[in-house]
C-alpha cells in the first residue's frame, strides 16, 4: 500500500487538516503509521492501542506519570480469594450513544477478548471465566492466582455489547482474513473523545466527549490524527505548523529540532525492544537454495546472524543515539532484566563464519527477509544494513518491505522466514514477552506471537510457572533464567531498546509515556 504523503509539500500537507473552530483547541500530530482497524481485539500493537483508549476505555488503566494502575470503569477491586477478583463498577458512565455502561457489558468485551479471533488473548491469559454479580458489579475467576491481572486488564477495553450486536460485530474481526465486520471502520466506546471520522491513510478526527466521567487534566477540543510516511513531510508539516507534535522525528532531524527556538524535543526511553525472528519449524525455508532442511532450525546458525550484525554500528550511524543495544527481549525497566542478561554476544565477523562452516554452510546460504517501512525507528535503514552485514557472511537476505498494515497480517500469517518486530512490554514484566513470544504455541495466549514457532521444554515450563507464582523473588529468578534461555538458544535475535523523542510545537504541554502514546486527557495547547 502506498501512503499519500509520500510527496506532499508543506501546503499540501497543511491544506488536508480541519480547519478548527475559533473557540476550539485542535491538536493534530503525526507518525509515520496507520492503524488496521478499530476492532478492539483485531490487532495488537502500541500505536492502535493508544488511538483505540482515545474511544474506549479499560476497567483499569496506567497513570501517566508514575505507570501505577489505576481505577478507570471500575472504580475498586477487591480479592474475594486468590483466584476470585471482584470488581465494582463505576456509576452513571454512559456510552458515546447514550446508552449505560454496566456488568454487560464488561463481561462481554472481557470474553470478546477470549475468542477465537481476538489477538488480546495475551491479557486475558489466567481468567478462567467472567460472571456478572449485578448490574454494577462482576468477578473475575482465575485458572491459578495471576500476579499480573491488573496490569493485562489495562488494555483490554470495553465494547458496548447491545451495540457489538446490532451491528453484527460480537466476535473480533480476524486479523488473518479480509472479511470486515462493523467494529472494523466504526467506534463506540466511554472514552473521554468520540472517533467523528477516519479516512484511512489520510486522517482521523476525534471530538471531545462533553459527556465522559472523568476529569480531564488537558483542554483539546479536537484531535486529528495524521499518519505520514515520509519522515521529512512529517517534520515540514511540523516547521510549517500544519502538525503540533511529530512522534517520530528522524534521527538525522533532532539537532535542529532542538535549535529551533519555537520547537521543543521531550525524550524517554521506550519499553520496546527491536528484534528479528526466525522460521524454525518448516522442514525447507520457502524460496531458499538450501533443499531438504532449514538452517535456522540449527543454533549455530541462529548464533552466526547473531554475531554477524554490528549493532554499535547500527545505533551509532542509523539510529543515532534513538536505539541503546540489548542482548535480550525485554528492556531494562521490564521485570526480570538484569545486566548480565542484558548482554550482548559479541560482533565478530570471523566467529560467524565459523559457526556457518560448522553447520555445514560455509558459503552461507539464500534466505527470504520481511520488514516494516513505518513501523518501527528507521526500520527499513536498519534492515538494510543487515542484509549487507549477512552479505559478508555469505548470508544472502532477500530484503522485502512492507507497509504496517499489510505487514503485521503477512507475518501472523507466517510468511517469512526472518522478519522484524519490535515488542512493547505493556504490563512492564517480561511474562508479557516470554508467553507471547517463546511459549510453544498452545491455547489461548501462548505463543500468540510466536510466529517462528520455537520450542523448548523447559522454557516452557518456566513461562506456565511464572504465570502462577506469587513468591515474588522466586517470580523473579524465573523470569531472568527464561530470559536468559531465550538467549542461549537464540530464539530470536535482539537489536535494541528504541528512545523516544517526541518533537512539537513549544505551545505544547504534555507528558511522555514509555510506551509511546500520548495521553491526549493531558495534553494543553496554549
Amino acid at each position: 500500500m502506498q501512503f499519500k504523503y509520500r510527496f506532499l509539500s508543506m501546503a499540501a500537507a497543511a491544506a488536508l487538516l480541519l480547519a478548527p473552530a475559533l473557540h476550539a483547541k485542535t491538536f493534530t500530530w503525526t507518525s509515520q503509521s496507520e492503524i488496521g482497524s478499530w476492532d478492539i481485539h483485531t490487532q495488537n500493537n502500541s500505536l492502535q492501542n493508544g488511538l483505540h483508549a482515545y474511544v474506549y476505555e479499560s476497567l483499569v488503566y496506567y497513570n501517566s506519570r508514575t505507570f501505577a494502575v489505576e481505577p478507570a470503569l471500575a472504580s475498586s477491586w477487591k480479592e474475594i480469594s486468590p483466584t476470585q477478583v471482584r470488581f465494582a463498577l463505576r456509576p452513571d458512565v454512559k456510552f458515546h450513544d447514550g446508552s449505560a455502561f454496566g456488568a454487560d457489558d464488561a463481561v462481554f468485551s472481557l470474553q470478546r477478548a477470549m475468542a477465537k479471533t481476538s489477538a488480546f488473548a495475551l491479557f486475558a491469559q489466567g481468567i478462567d471465566r467472567v460472571v456478572k454479580v449485578d448490574s454494577r458489579s462482576i468477578d473475575i475467576f482465575l485458572s491459578a492466582p495471576n500476579p499480573v491481572l491488573l496490569r493485562q486488564l489495562t488494555e483490554l477495553r470495553i465494547m458496548s455489547r447491545s451495540w457489538a450486536q446490532k451491528n453484527q460485530s460480537l466476535d473480533p474481526k480476524d486479523i488473518k482474513g479480509t472479511e470486515e465486520n462493523f467494529a472494523h471502520r466504526n467506534a463506540m466506546g466511554t472514552g473521554p473523545y468520540m472517533l467523528e471520522s477516519w479516512q484511512p491513510d489520510v486522517k482521523m478526527v476525534f471530538k471531545r466527549n462533553p459527556h465522559w466521567w472523568g476529569a480531564m487534566e488537558g483542554d483539546v477540543s479536537e484531535m486529528v490524527y495524521i499518519p505520514i510516511k515520509s519522515a521529512a513531510t512529517r517534520i515540514a508539516a511540523l516547521l510549517s505548523g500544519a502538525v503540533d507534535l511529530v512522534l517520530d522525528p528522524a534521527p538525522q532531524d533532532l539537532a535542529r529540532l532542538r535549535a529551533n527556538p519555537d520547537l521543543k524535543v521531550v525524550d524517554g526511553q521506550e519499553y520496546r525492544t527491536i528484534f528479528f525472528g526466525m522460521d524454525q519449524f518448516r522442514e525447507e525455508l520457502p524460496g531458499s537454495n538450501v533443499q531438504g532442511r532449514n538452517p535456522l532450525k540449527d543454533v549455530r546458525v541462529r548464533r552466526a546472524l547473531y554475531q554477524a550484525i554490528d549493532a554499535e554500528a547500527i545505533a551509532r550511524s542509523i539510529m543515532r543515539g534513538l536505539g541503546r543495544p540489548n542482548g535480550t527481549l525485554v528492556a531494562p525497566m521490564v521485570a526480570g532484566y538484569t545486566e548480565a542478561v542484558g548482554k550482548r554476544l559479541p560482533y565478530s565477523v570471523e566467529a560467524a563464519k565459523k559457526l556457518l562452516a560448522e553447520a555445514g554452510y560455509p558459503d552461507g546460504f539464500e534466505v527470504d527477509f520481511a520488514c516494516p517501512n513505518n513501523r518501527y525507528i528507521n526500520d527499513e535503514a536498519i534492515c538494510q544494513a543487515v542484509t549487507a552485514m549477512w552479505s559478508r557472511v555469505g548470508v544472502r537476505a532477500r530484503l522485502r518491505t512492507l507497509p504496517l498494515v499489510s505487514y503485521f497480517p503477512m507475518i501472523k500469517r507466517q510468511e517469512a522466514s526472518i522478519y522484524m518486530l519490535g515488542w512493547g512490554v505493556t504490563t512492564f514484566d517480561a511474562l508479557n514477552s516470554l508467553q507471547s513470544l517463546v511459549r510453544t504455541v498452545g491455547a489461548g495466549a501462548d505463543g500468540y506471537y510466536n510466529l517462528g514457532r520455537y520450542s523448548h521444554p523447559r522454557m516452557d515450563y518456566l513461562v506456565d510457572r511464572i504465570k502462577v507464582e506469587t513468591d515474588a523473588p522466586v517470580r523473579a529468578r524465573m523470569l531472568t533464567e527464561a530470559l536468559q534461555l531465550s538467549n542461549d538458544t537464540v530464539s530470536h535475535i535482539p537489536l535494541h531498546d528504541q528512545v523516544i523523542p517526541w518533537a512539537m510545537k513549544r505551545n505544547v504541554d504534555l507528558v511522555h509515556r514509555a510506551d509511546n502514546r500520548v495521553d491526549i486527557r493531558m495534553v494543553r495547547v496554549h
